[in-house]
């Protein structure tokens, strides 16, 4: 991936090395690939995946913190990915900004909040354990970047471009949160067909938008790096995750969509860059 004219974003909320506890109450966290979003079993797979006592998640068991120390300052092994990450959000700005522009809308800037293990945010306690997400209460994404670590090694997903889908997919979310969609659909409906899942798809699809665009304007994408992003994409669907924690699928239970979707809802917003191709709610087939 070629990040040479990519601006890094100055939106940013560097937590880490900081004790997090627990925020307020607010509308859930959307996540790309974890928390409550994915039911029990979902939660489960990425609590034993992340190392995380999965009854800690269910159970919402309260640590009784809500204020962190500041980050001191001194170096890190995860700086690179730091900065690659206000990279990736600084070219979503410059992406987003005249797209919605065009449209009438307002753009306002998501918050690149990065920390470890857990913080504080408007949607309730965040926890790495859950994934990257982003949280439509305080219009921020949270990321702990050691994701990005599991995303190869875990999810079999590695790759600068793989990292890039994460994140663009949970600028997505704000780009719903901007358009007005997450107030006007029950974004908390599961099932195959549900809101919940189109919430989702839509995300990818816009997560494909930008990757056309970034390209067009950055030239980001080199040989492998689409592949990439694809086989992220494919390693967070509904049914190769509760594949890999029950050994069957419940379709019922979708929130995300299946690999096959979020592939395929990817992949069209990459065809054009056009948002009007990512009308998941009133697509008659998913």
């Amino acid at each position: 991936m070629r990040l040479d004219d990519l601006r890094p974003t100055n939106n940013v909320d560097d937590r880490r090395g900081s004790f997090g506890g627990f925020g307020g109450n607010g509308i859930g966290p959307v996540h790309l690939a974890g928390g409550g979003g994915l039911g029990v079993v979902g939660i489960i797979v990425l609590a034993l995946l992340f190392g995380v006592d999965p009854s800690q998640l269910l159970n919402g068991t309260d640590t009784g913190g809500s204020s962190y120390t500041q980050n001191d300052g001194s170096p890190r092994g995860d700086d690179a990915s730091f900065q690659f990450a206000r990279k990736i959000v600084g070219s979503a700005e410059d992406v987003w900004q005249p797209l919605l522009q065009q449209k009438g809308v307002t753009f306002t800037p998501a918050t690149l909040t990065t920390y470890d293990v857990q913080t504080p945010t408007a949607c309730g306690e965040g926890q790495s354990s859950a994934g990257p997400f982003y949280c439509p209460g305080d219009n921020r994404i949270y990321l702990d970047l050691s994701f990005f670590n599991q995303l190869a090694d875990q999810f079999g997903a590695p790759g600068q471009f793989a990292q890039a889908y994460v994140i663009a997919h949970e600028y997505g979310h704000h780009i719903q949160n901007l358009m007005g969609t997450m107030s006007s659909h029950d974004t908390s409906e599961a099932g195959a067909s549900g809101q919940s899942v189109r919430t989702e798809l839509q995300a990818d699809c816009y997560a494909g938008v930008w990757a056309y665009h970034a390209n067009a304007q950055f030239h980001i994408l080199q040989t492998g790096d689409v592949e990439s992003g694809l086989k992220a994409a494919s390693a967070v669907g509904d049914d190769t995750l509760e594949k890999a924690g029950q050994g069957y699928v419940v379709p019922d239970s979708f929130t995300h969509g299946t690999s096959e979707q979020r592939v395929r809802w990817f992949k069209r917003g990459l065809a054009k860059g056009d948002m009007a191709d990512c009308d998941t709610f009133n697509a008659s087939e998913l």
